[in-house]
């Protein structure tokens, strides 16, 4: 008896037939032909080695057999069912969990909007935002421990797959008193000397601002280095020095004694991206919400 052999739609006929008590019924419940049903039956019949039914003129009757299996073929029956309720609800975003890993900058800069909108939509949907520091952010994505990452690509796709999104200009943020203060736009040259508080190397952002410097021959004068950007708004409040943000995390500074002024000569921008490991497909709920964050930073 080769119950390996026994397939899906011969467990649906069995359960048809018993709980119609025609093979006729059952053939129409499955959308099949009298005599199809009836193949399917013997076939289980045959690999199991045993009569199910006894079969009159007009109606099939349980055997023993039957009796014994026919609760284990319906709870497989509702297995199968469940498994097909919950890949459904998942392509319909009606269950399951997102895990977005993003620094707390990036996530203050960028999600707001989109989470907002993602939850008003899709209210069955968890979100596990994990607000990482930045020497943790590829390894989040690596491991697996999150469906994917915003933020600055890598360098290279020996190990992620990445869709850029969005390029974000870099910003000065200066006191309202400072001379720069003054000026629409203002030169990276103009940088030459002036302190600066800079994110630690492990920011994306930093070699750009120190290549930038390099590029149109200013010394840089980082005077402070912070493990997380928006320390730098209450430092430049009290005049620790100034700094180079990404307009959107720029934008979200509320202190009235800074402004903020676009760099220019060159401009510079920050490439932000949806990181995955490479390889992996996004789930129905991460694809939507990407989407989503495409279409509100566009």
């Amino acid at each position: 008896m080769a119950i390996n052999h026994l397939t899906l739609r011969q467990l649906q006929a069995i359960k048809a037939i018993y709980d119609t008590g025609q093979v006729s019924a059952a053939a129409e419940r499955l959308s099949v032909s009298q005599s199809s049903a009836s193949v399917l039956l013997g076939q289980a019949e045959a690999t199991l080695g045993a009569r199910l039914f006894d079969r009159s003129t007009r109606r099939v009757v349980p055997t023993e057999a039957v009796e014994q299996i026919i609760g284990i073929v319906t709870r497989i029956m509702g297995d199968v069912s469940a498994i097909g309720t919950a890949i459904t609800d998942l392509q319909e975003l009606e269950r399951g969990v997102l895990r977005i890993a993003a620094t707390p900058a990036t996530g203050i800069a960028l999600l707001p909007p989109t989470v907002k909108h993602f939850i008003a939509a899709y209210p069955r949907i968890a979100l596990d935002m994990n607000d990482c520091a930045p020497d943790q952010f590829f390894p989040l994505i690596r491991e697996e421990k999150v469906d994917f990452g915003l933020g600055i690509p890598p360098h290279d796709r020996a190990e992620f797959d990445w869709r850029l999104l969005h390029h974000d200009p870099i910003y000065l943020v200066c006191r309202r008193d400072h001379r720069l203060a003054a000026q629409e736009t203002v030169r990276w040259r103009d940088l030459d000397g002036e302190p600066l508080i800079a994110p630690r190397r492990n920011y994306g952002v930093r070699t750009q601002i120190e290549d930038t410097l390099r590029s149109v021959g200013a010394t840089a004068n980082l005077r402070v280095e912070i493990g997380f950007l928006y320390s730098a708004e209450w430092m430049i409040a009290c005049g620790m020095g100034l700094a180079a943000f990404p307009s959107r995390l720029a934008g979200a500074i509320n202190d009235p004694d800074l402004v903020v002024r676009p760099l220019v000569d060159p401009v510079v921008t920050r490439s932000m991206a949806v990181i995955s490991k490479r390889g992996r497909s996004l789930s129905p709920s991460a694809q939507r919400f990407v989407d989503m964050l495409a279409r509100d930073l566009a």
